[in-house]
C-alpha cells in the first residue's frame, strides 16, 4: 500500500501524520505520482529529487533500514504468504503434501512456546560435533560434518555450473568463515569500523553468556573468536577482487589439493560430504586464503577452534532460537550495523525462513493469486523489445569492431528469459517437516539443501532450475547459462502492471529488464561467451576500448559521496553501475521500439518521455536510514539508491532532451 500525499501540505510538522493517515487509505498504484515528486527541483539539477522529493521527507517505519518501493511491493507480497501459510497451519494436509510441509513449518515457527521451552537442546547435535575435536586433524572433517548439514563455518565450500565448461557442474572451494558483513570491517583503521569492531566483540560476547558462561569466560571467547576472524579476514581477498571471475577460477585435480595445502585434511572434508568418488576435479577460488587457513590450524590453539565454531552455530541458530537470542542478534546485525530500530513481526521472520526452507511450495501457491497468464506474455513481449535494442545499440556502437559484434549478436540471440515461476517445481517429498520443532525444521530444510546440492554433480546442468522463489521481489542474470530470470514478485505494480501504458511498464522496469540484460555485457558477464563458458571473444582492441569506457563510469561514481567522507568505491559497483546506465539505455529504446505506430499523448501533464524517466526514478524511491548507507557502500557491489538515479541519468541525451534541460558540455561516451 502506497503512502498517500498532498505535496503542498507536505512540512515537517505534518510528515508523520501524513503518514499515520495515508496508511489506512487504499488508492491506485501508479508508476508515476505526483504526489511523490518535489516540482521544485529543477529535473536536470537533481533528477531524484524531482522524482521523489515528497517521498524523501516520510518516516522510516522502525522495522526497516529502508523504506520505498521495493518494501511496498514486498507488503503486499507478504500479506499473499501470510495468509497461505496461516491457512495451511489451520488446515493442514496429508504427511508429505505441500500443505502440511507449509504448515507446519509455520505452526512450529509461530510456537514460542516451545521455542523457549526448548532452549538450546536443539543445538546439542551440533555442540557435540565441536565437543568431539581433540587435535587439529580433527577439526576439517567436523567442519565437513557441519557443512553437509548446512551450517558454514571457516570456509565456502558448494556445487555450481563450472565457468569454463557451462554443460558440467563442479564442486568449488571459497574464502569464508566471517561473521562481519565484509573483510574490510576488520581492518578498516578508521573510527567507525573501530566502534562497529567493539560492538561486535560484545555482541559475541553476550552470545556466550546466554547460552550459558559467565562474564569472564565469554569475554575471553569473544576476544578469542575476534582475533581468530581478523586473521582470516587478513587472507581474504577484497570485494573488489572478488568480482574478477578470471583471477577466482582455479582449477585443480583432486589428488594434486594436498600440494596446494598439505596441512588440510581435504579427503576428510570431502568424505564428510558424501564427495562422489568419480569427481577428479575441483575449483578453489583463492589459493591463497586455504594456505593461510592451513597455517591457521597449526598456530591457533584447537580450543580457539572450537570457541570459533561453537560461536558459528550460534550465530547461526540465533533467530530460530528463544527471543533472548533473537533480540540479541537484532540488537548488532540491524541496529548497529543498519540502524533499524524494532523488530520485524515474529511472522514475517518465520515466512522469511520458510522462503528460505521451502520456497517453491510456497510459490506453488503465491503464484495463483498474484501472477496472471495475461501478465506473463506482456511481460515476454517487454523482454523482446528488450533483446532487439540491445541488438540495435551493439550494432550501432562505433567502438566495437564486426567480428566481435556478430559474437554479441549471438549472445543475444541465444539469451533465455524465465518469468514468473518455473515450468518444473522443485520436489521436497524427502524432507521430513513437523511441529515438534521450529530449528530442527530449519536445520532439516538446510541438509535437505545439501544434499540436493551435492547429487547434481555427475549430472548435466539443469537448465530449468530457478535460483530464486517466485515470490521473491528481485531478479537475476546468470552468466554461465546465458539467461535472465524475474520472479513474479518482482514484476508486481508500479514496476509492472498489465493494465498500465508503455512508458511506465518500460521506465519502471529499465532497472529489471534492462538492467539484467546488460549484465550479460558488464565487465564480468562480458567475460562469458554465447554457451555461459569462460571465454575470451572479444577482439583485443575492443577489450581496450571497452576498459578504458568502463574506467570512465567507475570515476563518475568514485566522485559521489552518500555520506560526508564516504564515497561510493566505482571499482567495486563497476557491474551494477554498467547495468544500471546500459540498462535505462536500451529500457528507453525498447520503449521506443514498442511505440511504434501507437498514438502517444501527454498524462497527468507529463509527456510519455517524461514519464517514462520519472517512472525509472520512482521505482528506485527509497529512505534509507545513514547507517544501512554506510552498511551499503563499505559491503555491497551496488551503489545507493541515489546514485541508481543520478548515475544512469546523467550521460543519457534523451533524459536532457525529454524535460527540456540543457545538456552537460561533455558526456561520457556509452559503453551500450
Amino acid at each position: 500500500m502506497k503512502y498517500l500525499l498532498v505535496f503542498a501540505a507536505l512540512t515537517a510538522a505534518n510528515t508523520a501524520a501524513l503518514a499515520a493517515d495515508a496508511a489506512q487509505t487504499a488508492r491506485p498504484i501508479l508508476g508515476v505520482d505526483r504526489s511523490y515528486m518535489d516540482l521544485g527541483v529543477p529535473p536536470a539539477t537533481d533528477f531524484y529529487a524531482y522524482a521523489n522529493g515528497a517521498f524523501a521527507r516520510l518516516p522510516i517505519p522502525g522495522e526497516y533500514a529502508s523504506y520505498g518501493v521495493n518494501q511496498e511491493i514486498d507488503e503486499r507480497n507478504f500479506a499473499i504468504l501470510k495468509d497461505i501459510l496461516e491457512t495451511s497451519a489451520k488446515s493442514g494436509g496429508p504427511k508429505g503434501s505441500l500443505a502440511q510441509r507449509v504448515g507446519d513449518f509455520y505452526a512450529a515457527g509461530m510456537d514460542e512456546a516451545a521455542i523457549e521451552a526448548a532452549g538450546l537442546k536443539p543445538l546439542a547435535p551440533f555442540f557435540a560435533e565441536i565437543d568431539s575435536i581433540k587435535s587439529a586433524a580433527d577439526i576439517v572433517p567436523v567442519l565437513g560434518r557441519l557443512q553437509a548439514q548446512g551450517l558454514g563455518a571457516g570456509f565456502g565450500f558448494g556445487v555450481r555450473i563450472d565457468d569454463k565448461n557451462s554443460t558440467a557442474m563442479i564442486a568449488g572451494f571459497g574464502q569464508g568463515g566471517l561473521n562481519l558483513p565484509e573483510r574490510d570491517y576488520y581492518l578498516r583503521p578508521d573510527e567507525k569500523s573501530a566502534e562497529i569492531r567493539k560492538a561486535y566483540v560484545a555482541h559475541v560476547a553476550r552470545m556466550f553468556e546466554l547460552a550459558g558462561d559467565n562474564a569472564g569466560t565469554a569475554g575471553a571467547k569473544a576476544a578469542a573468536v575476534m582475533a581468530l576472524e581478523t586473521k582470516l579476514a587478513e587472507a581474504s581477498r577484497k570485494l573488489v577482487d572478488l568480482r574478477d571471475p578470471e583471477k577466482n577460477y582455479n582449477k585443480f585435480e583432486r589428488a594434486e589439493l594436498p600440494k596446494v595445502t598439505p596441512d588440510i585434511a581435504w579427503e576428510s572434508f570431502l568424505k564428510e560430504q558424501n564427495f562422489p568418488a568419480g569427481e577428479k576435479s575441483v575449483l578453489v577460488g583463492q589459493p591463497e586464503f586455504f594456505v593461510a587457513f592451513a597455517a591457521l590450524l597449526k598456530s591457533e590453539p584447537v580450543e580457539t577452534w572450537k570457541t570459533y565454531l561453537r560461536w558459528a552455530v550460534l550465530h547461526q541458530a540465533a533467530n530460530y532460537l528463544g527471543h533472548a537470542f533473537v533480540d540479541e542478534t537484532f540488537a548488532f546485525y540491524a541496529k548497529t550495523l543498519s540502524g533499524r530500530t524494532e523488530q520485524r513481526p515474529r511472522w514475517k521472520r518465520v515466512m522469511a525462513a520458510a522462503d528460505e526452507a521451502i520456497g517453491q511450495d510456497l510459490g506453488q501457491l503465491y503464484v495463483k493469486r498474484a501472477f496472471s497468464p495475461a501478465a506473463k506474455l506482456r511481460a515476454l513481449e517487454m523482454v523482446k523489445f528488450h533483446l532487439q535494442a540491445m541488438h540495435n545499440r551493439i550494432a550501432a556502437s562505433e567502438w566495437m569492431s564486426d567480428a566481435t559484434k556478430l559474437q554479441a549478436y549471438k549472445k543475444i540471440e541465444t539469451m533465455r528469459s524465465k518469468i514468473g515461476y518455473p515450468d518444473q517445481w522443485r520436489d521436497y517429498s524427502a524432507l521430513s517437516l513437523s511441529r515438534a520443532s521450529y530449528f530442527g525444521n530449519v536445520a532439516a530444510a538446510a541438509a535437505f539443501e545439501a544434499r540436493r546440492q551435492m547429487a547434481k554433480l555427475g549430472r548435466s546442468v539443469d537448465r530449468n532450475e530457478w535460483y530464486m522463489t517466485p515470490q521473491t521481489n528481485n531478479a537475476y542474470y546468470d552468466p554461465t547459462q546465458n539467461e535472465m530470470c524475474f520472479p513474479a514478485g518482482i514484476l508486481q505494480p508500479p514496476f509492472f502492471d498489465e493494465s498500465a501504458d508503455d512508458a511506465t511498464n518500460y521506465g519502471a522496469l529499465a532497472s529489471t529488464i534492462g538492467h539484467e540484460l546488460t549484465h550479460g555485457f558488464d565487465d564480468q558477464g562480458s567475460q562469458y561467451d554465447y554457451e555461459g563458458n569462460l571465454k575470451s571473444w572479444w577482439n583485443a582492441d575492443d577489450v581496450k576500448r571497452f576498459q578504458a569506457r568502463a574506467e570512465l563510469v567507475a570515476k563518475q561514481y568514485d566522485a559521489y559521496e552518500p555520506l560526508p567522507g564516504l564515497h561510493i568505491e566505482g571499482h567495486q559497483t563497476l557491474g551494477e553501475n554498467i547495468a544500471d546506465i546500459g540498462g535505462l539505455r536500451v529500457a528507453y529504446e525498447a520503449w521506443k521500439l514498442a511505440s511504434v505506430d501507437k498514438k502517444l499523448t501527454p498524462i497527468d501533464g507529463f509527456t510519455p518521455e517524461q514519464r517514462f524517466f520519472i517512472a525509472f526514478a520512482q521505482g528506485w524511491r527509497t529512505n534509507q536510514r545513514p547507517e544501512q548507507v554506510r552498511l551499503q557502500v563499505t559491503s555491497d557491489v551496488h551503489s545507493p539508491v541515489r546514485w541508481r538515479v543520478l548515475g544512469p541519468v546523467a550521460n543519457l541525451p534523451e533524459f536532457y532532451e525529454a524535460f527540456g534541460s540543457p545538456r552537460p558540455a561533455k558526456l561520457l561516451p556509452a559503453i551500450w
